[in-house]
């Protein structure tokens, strides 16, 4: 064929000149070797878009991408095909044109749905796969990155230039990676939550399989002084002893390509039968598992070898010539098989278990279909019980055992009410803010060592940067026995106390609340979440923190407080007699809208607070109005909360600060912090608020605080000894002690269902602060806390059984 197109030009290897084929090497001479073609296939199914928190209404789209992430393999992923499974559940006034598929930039946009409200469901239900093809370059290396764009157009009359204006600019992007493990075979749920401006949870799940995409031939040259054609025509690659290294190479990544379809085979073929057992439908794979025999496909490399010359087995189904098998793999990188091998029988079992996974691949398309809102679940679950496991990166567990005794500075003299103290067995560092701070960065550093190669997909907006990322440490208080006022008598608890909680009858106002006693009937449990924001704060503070609790539980009602916005500088008790009749007034509402349709099951009532709004908190639950609620309380999250006010407060310049408010505009809750706000400290606020069991009720307790912050003392936020206090013997020193054991106490009280109790330092990245004057006085990590929801997300999905 080369001598009749006359074109074709080989190269001599020996002398590095160009010569043209002649008569001499003829056709034996060349030999036409089979390139292995392969292709990744990633199908996206878009089953959701759900509307969390998006400022503002309009046209919104989504857009997909994928590409390879190593500039070696940087070419787009290819649009295959597009399958809507589901009519889209939209109106006609919501939806307007169709899906597109841009060859340009080898994009996927949905059809531009508009958005009205906020948790609005748009129902998308659409499938759209991408090809990336490898070609012969053997198993890529390298990651792909897996793109999602919002784009956005506002509301306007004319229509016609909707495309153009969404197509202008995206609105926000989050990406993901699939690591090249993956590659092979992977089924996972993919969440995508854009950003703190664009909060919307879209439901999508990813599918990838390494698929064939069909042989091509390409001529390799011998030189001319090579040994006899018979050598080259029986296609051995041991018998190509005058082939350049570029050659070998080549056939190297076949076998390594061979070898990845055995995995992508046997991956296919594993989670086809884990999902069918999972949502308990069946798929009939015995015909298929049958006839997989490798023994019989390799059989005809194991007889090459003189050692099995028979080609038999021995053993346990192991191939003589020591080939073992793992996993049910034959490694194809033993130096034996690769000298046996046969271009022709490696082009066999190419597209043999090519053949195989193209079945199985189309089996499981199939299946997805008729059973794609079971399968999303079951993948969902998984996603979430692996969250834990995946974030342990930048989280540090512990467990400390609370106190058994009175936490005294070590005097005998007597409190204030003529008890005993007993002194402290802890030993404190000097600085417990810093030591913490030692240990986050210490931990951080360790990141930076470590190699993330996994088979899920990563997020980037957590992956992409990961020494960016907050360090969490939780702590884990194990509960102690409950100490009474005899020096050496306490009640012995278990680790997490569990004894019947005594509830008060409901009263008249809450006729519709089933009593706690009471046979649970059938009908809707009410859960609430109550977030409360801090010192001259909004009330949508803390939105990113109920986001990510609606991202676990979307079933709960959430009451964002603005009673007192713009009345923070007033008198606690007055904030919280008004948080208090703004709650009862929610429930109230609640429970009559329930009331028109079923039944009141059962209440959790749980609060968010931040800083000062962590008081308003507490001293609402010792309003009156708020007594026939409290055995329903829940879970109780503290982000940065005074809690024992700014007692022994090292921040010598905030405290400046608080000064000047107290002098120049008498501010009210200032001077209750700071304990000014009476002559004795026995009579202040902090100090009787201390003495009411505000926080006994809560099953969950979570007290969030960080070692940069300025603004709030951190024995304070994390209701624990501070250095100062423990060797302080003034009557300074005895109330904060005595305080602190009013609120532990309360932590300890027996409860009806077991208590977590967790204290969860959190450590920001401060780099990316600079040097300004927030930095300096601790108030950039006091308000991270409401403008990243990272931390939030870590704790949450680590612990998602305390927030549901």
């Amino acid at each position: 064929m080369f001598r009749r197109l006359g074109w074709f030009i080989g190269l001599n290897y020996k002398s590095g000149t160009s010569k043209r084929c002649d008569e001499k090497l003829g056709p034996a001479r060349v030999k036409p070797m089979a390139m292995l073609d392969t292709m990744r296939e990633i199908a996206i199914y878009i089953h959701r878009f759900h509307n969390l928190d998006l400022f503002q209404q309009g046209w919104y789209q989504l857009k997909i991408t994928v590409r390879w992430e190593d500039s070696e393999y940087a070419s787009l992923g290819t649009p295959a095909r597009v399958v809507q499974y589901e009519a889209p559940d939209l109106g006609s006034d919501d939806i307007h044109g169709v899906w597109k598929i841009d060859d340009t930039e080898n994009s996927f946009s949905t059809q531009p749905f508009r958005i009205k409200y906020a948790r609005q469901d748009i129902r998308l239900s659409m499938m759209i796969s991408f090809n990336l093809s490898l070609g012969h370059e053997g198993p890529s290396a390298s990651a792909v990155i897996l793109k999602f764009e919002l784009m956005y157009a506002p509301l306007m009359e004319n229509r016609s230039d909707l495309q153009a204006s969404l197509d202008a600019c995206s609105a926000a992007i989050h990406e993901f990676r699939i690591p090249p493990k993956a590659l092979l075979g992977l089924h996972s749920y993919c969440p995508v939550y854009f950003d703190a401006f664009h909060s919307v949870l879209v439901d999508a799940s990813v599918h990838v399989s390494q698929l064939k995409a069909g042989p091509y031939a390409s001529s390799l040259k011998v030189s001319s002084d090579s040994h006899d054609a018979n050598d080259v025509s029986g296609g051995r690659i041991d018998g190509l002893c005058q082939v350049t290294s570029q050659v070998t190479a080549v056939d190297m990544k076949h076998v390594l390509l061979v070898k990845s379809f055995l995995v992508a085979r046997d991956t296919l073929l594993e989670e086809l039968q884990k999902l069918s057992k999972a949502v308990d439908q069946t798929i009939d794979l015995t015909d298929f598992t049958s006839k997989m025999d490798d023994i019989k496909l390799f059989s005809s490399i194991l007889q090459m070898d003189p050692a099995t010359a028979d080609g038999g087995v021995s053993g346990q189904g192991k191939p003589r010539n020591g080939l073992e098998k793992t996993n049910g793999i034959l490694d194809f990188q033993s130096d034996k098989l690769l000298r046996t091998l046969l271009l022709d029988d490696l082009l066999n079992i190419f597209n043999t278990l090519g053949d195989q996974v193209s079945y199985l691949w189309s089996i499981f398309l199939q299946f997805h279909r008729a059973n794609k809102t079971r399968l999303l679940q079951f993948l969902r679950d998984t996603w979430a019980k692996d969250r834990r496991t995946e974030w342990s990166i930048w989280m540090v567990y512990s467990k400390v055992e609370m106190p058994h005794h009175y936490i005294s500075s070590g005097a005998e003299e007597s409190s204030h009410h003529g008890v005993k103290r007993v002194s402290t067995l802890w030993k404190l560092p000097d600085d417990t803010a810093q030591a913490a701070a030692t240990l986050a960065e210490l931990h951080r550093r360790s990141i930076a060592q470590m190699r993330m190669n996994n088979r899920s997909i990563q997020d980037l907006q957590i992956f992409g940067d990961p020494l960016r990322i907050p360090i969490v440490i939780v702590e884990r208080v194990m509960n102690a026995p409950r100490r009474t006022f005899s020096e050496n008598s306490y009640l012995r608890n278990l680790d997490l106390i569990d004894s019947p909680l005594l509830n008060s009858g409901p009263s008249s106002d809450t006729r519709n609340i089933p009593s706690s006693s009471s046979p649970q009937p059938k009908g809707r449990e009410l859960k609430i979440v109550v977030f409360v924001h801090g010192f001259q704060g909004h009330h949508l503070d803390l939105r990113l923190v109920r986001n990510q609790w609606l991202l676990i539980d979307s079933k709960i009602d959430f009451l964002m407080s603005e009673a007192n916005e713009d009345k923070t500088s007033g008198d606690f008790r007055e904030m919280g007699l008004r948080l208090a009749e703004e709650v009862v007034a929610f429930i109230r509402k609640k429970l009559d809208k329930v009331a028109r349709s079923g039944v009141v099951r059962d209440i959790k009532l749980s609060f968010v607070g931040h800083s000062i709004g962590n008081v308003i908190i507490r001293t609402a639950l010792a309003e009156s109005t708020m007594k026939p609620y409290l055995r329903y309380l829940y879970t109780y999250i503290s982000i940065s909360g005074p809690h024992l006010g700014y007692l022994f407060s090292t921040n010598s310049l905030f405290n400046s600060g608080l000064w000047l408010l107290k002098k120049l505009k008498n501010t009210q809750c200032i001077h209750q912090l700071t304990f000014t706000d009476d002559p004795d400290l026995y009579n202040t606020f902090f100090y009787k608020l201390c003495k009411q069991k505000t926080l006994e009720n809560f099953k969950h307790i979570i007290l969030l605080s960080s070692p940069q912050d300025g603004y709030v003392p951190y024995h304070s936020a994390r209701i624990e000894l501070c250095p100062a206090a423990s060797v302080d013997i003034s009557k300074k020193g005895r109330v904060l002690l005595e305080m602190l054991n009013d609120c532990l106490d309360q932590i300890r009280a027996p409860s009806s269902d077991r208590r977590v109790f967790m204290r969860c330092d959190v450590n920001f990245d401060t780099s990316s602060y600079g040097k300004n004057l927030n930095t300096f006085i601790g108030r950039a990590a006091h308000i991270e806390f409401l403008e990243s929801d990272v931390f939030a997300k870590f704790i949450m999905w680590s612990f998602p059984e305390l927030f549901r």
